[in-house]
C-alpha cells in the first residue's frame, strides 16, 4: 500500500465510495481506516477534530504528505491510472474547483442527513496495518 484513506465508516457515502475505490484498486496503492478508529489515528497523529474537514488521504512513505476533503478526492484521481486526465480537466475549467469544494463541505457537513448513517462501522477489506501490525 502506498496510501491511507481516511473516511467515514459510518457514512453510508463515503462508505460506498470506499467499497468502489477498493474494487477499482484491489488493494494495490491504497489502504483504508475508518474515522471511528481512534487507536490507529492516534499514530498518525489525527484528531476527532481533523476528521470533522472530511476524508484524509496520507502518503504512507512521507506521512507529512496529506491531503484533506476535495483535495484528497482529488489526488485519489491522480493516482487512479487514467485519472490525472480527469482531474486535470476538472482543475482547468474556470471556477469549477471552487463550485466542487463547495459541494464537498456541503456533503461533508450534511453526510447522514443527505445518506443516512450506517448501524455499524464498515471495515475495508485492505485494512491499513501500522508500525504495531494492528489490521
Amino acid at each position: 500500500m502506498l496510501y491511507h484513506v481516511i473516511y467515514d465508516g459510518n457514512c453510508n457515502l463515503c462508505s460506498n465510495l470506499v467499497q468502489l475505490l477498493e474494487n477499482l484498486d484491489r488493494g494495490e496503492r491504497f489502504s483504508y481506516i475508518p474515522m471511528q478508529d481512534e487507536a490507529k489515528l492516534a499514530q498518525l497523529n489525527i484528531t476527532p477534530e481533523d476528521c470533522l474537514m472530511g476524508m484524509i488521504l496520507i502518503d504512507v512513505n512521507q506521512p507529512q504528505r496529506r491531503w484533506q476533503g476535495s483535495d484528497a478526492a482529488e489526488e485519489i484521481g491522480n493516482i487512479l491510472p487514467g485519472g490525472e486526465l480527469f482531474v486535470k480537466a476538472y482543475r482547468g475549467m474556470p471556477g469549477l474547483k471552487w463550485a466542487g469544494d463547495r459541494i464537498y463541505e456541503q456533503v461533508r457537513d450534511n453526510r447522514y442527513q443527505l445518506f443516512g448513517k450506517r448501524p455499524h462501522t464498515y471495515e475495508s477489506n485492505y485494512p491499513s496495518c501500522l508500525g504495531n501490525n494492528q489490521c
